[in-house]
C-alpha cells in the first residue's frame, strides 16, 4: 500500500529529472539533488531559475549557488503545525515533506482511538514532524529521542512555531538504543513507537549505527517497552535497496507476533510531482495498528 503526501499547501515537487527535483517551499525554489530521480530532465523554465541550486561534489558532499536573495530559514505550515525551513551543508532542509502522509496517518490514529493516556516514544526524531503531529491530535506524552543536539534544538523550535509549548513533550540527545534500554530498566512503556533510522550514523558518544546489523535489534528491545495495550508502531527508511517487505517482515516477527490484534502494512511513500501527473518515490515505511474492533 502506498501512500503520497497530498495535502500540503506550502510545499510542491515542480519536477524531477536527471538526478534533481525541483521544489516550492512556499515562496521559495529549490533545486536539489535525488538519487531516486534517474528519469531525464523536461524542459521547464523555471529549473534555471531556482531561488537557490546544491551541486553535489565529486569528492563527496556538496555547497548550494545562491541565485537569488532570500532569508536564511523561513516557515512553512501544514494544517496547524508549524516548521523552519533552511537550506543545510548537506543538502536537506529540517523537514521532510511525504512523511505528511504518516503524520495524518498518526493524528487520525491518535484522534480515533478516543484514548486520553497515549504516550508516544519518537526516535531518530529529527525535527519533529511526528512529534508536533502526535502532540497536536492529542498525544497525552511524547517522548523525542535524536542523538544530534542540534535536531533537537531545531524540534523545539518547531514546537514553539506550532503552539505547542503547553503540550508534554520531552526532548532527549541520547544514542537510541541506550536509550530504549535505560527505559526497560525505568519499567517506562509506550503505546505507540515512531522510528526513522538512517542507514548509517553516529550516536552522541560516538555510537556506531548501521541499519542492516542493528535494527532488528532496536525494534525487538522496543517490544520491551511496548505497552500491553499498544496502538501503533511505525518504521521509515530511506535505505535505498530496502523494499517494503524487509519491513513488514521485521514487524510481522516482533510487533505483530506478540499482539495478534494488529493489521500489519508496508509500502512506499512519495510526493506527487506537479509537471507530469506522476509520484516521486522518497523510502518505504512498515507499520502495525490495533483492530478497531
Amino acid at each position: 500500500m502506498n501512500q503520497v503526501a497530498k495535502h500540503w499547501k506550502d510545499y510542491e515537487c515542480i519536477d524531477a529529472g536527471s538526478g534533481e527535483k525541483l521544489e516550492r517551499w512556499k515562496d521559495i525554489i529549490l533545486r536539489r539533488p535525488d538519487p531516486q530521480v534517474i528519469w531525464p530532465m523536461e524542459e521547464n523554465s523555471m529549473w534555471n531559475s531556482p531561488h537557490a541550486h546544491y551541486h553535489r561534489s565529486k569528492s563527496g558532499g556538496g555547497s548550494w549557488e545562491y541565485k537569488k536573495k532570500f532569508k536564511d530559514s523561513w516557515t512553512v505550515s501544514y494544517g496547524d503545525l508549524r516548521f523552519k525551513v533552511s537550506p543545510t551543508g548537506f543538502k536537506h532542509t529540517g523537514l521532510f515533506p511525504e512523511q505528511a502522509a504518516n503524520w495524518d496517518w498518526m493524528m487520525d490514529t491518535i484522534q480515533g482511538s478516543g484514548r486520553e493516556d497515549l504516550r508516544v516514544l519518537n526516535l531518530f526524531a529529527y525535527t519533529g514532524g511526528a512529534t508536533m503531529a502526535c502532540a497536536s491530535a492529542g498525544a497525552a506524552e511524547v517522548v523525542h529521542v535524536d542523538a544530534s543536539k542540534g535536531m533537537v534544538n531545531w524540534a523545539k523550535e518547531n514546537m514553539m512555531l506550532s503552539h505547542l509549548e503547553n503540550h508534554k513533550i520531552r526532548f532527549i540527545v541520547d544514542d537510541v538504543l541506550k536509550f530504549v534500554a535505560r527505559e526497560k530498566r525505568r519499567g517506562r512503556t509506550y503505546h505507540a513507537i515512531i522510528m526513522d533510522p538512517p542507514s548509517y550514523g553516529r550516536g552522541p558518544n560516538g555510537e556506531i549505527w548501521k541499519i542492516e546489523e542493528q535494527l532488528y535489534p532496536l525494534i525487538s528491545a522496543c517490544m520491551e517497552i511496548l505497552d500491553d495495550d499498544p496502538l501503533f508502531f511505525l518504521v521509515n527508511s530511506y535505505t535505498t535497496g530496502f523494499p517494503p517487505t524487509v519491513l513488514y517482515n521485521l514487524l510481522r516477527t516482533t510487533v505483530g507476533k506478540k499482539h495478534c490484534n494488529g493489521a500489519i502494512a508496508a509500502g512506499e511513500i512519495g510526493l506527487p510531482i506537479t509537471t507530469g501527473d506522476s509520484v516521486l518515490p522518497c523510502g518505504i515505511y512498515g507499520k502495525w495498528v490495533r483492530d478497531n474492533k
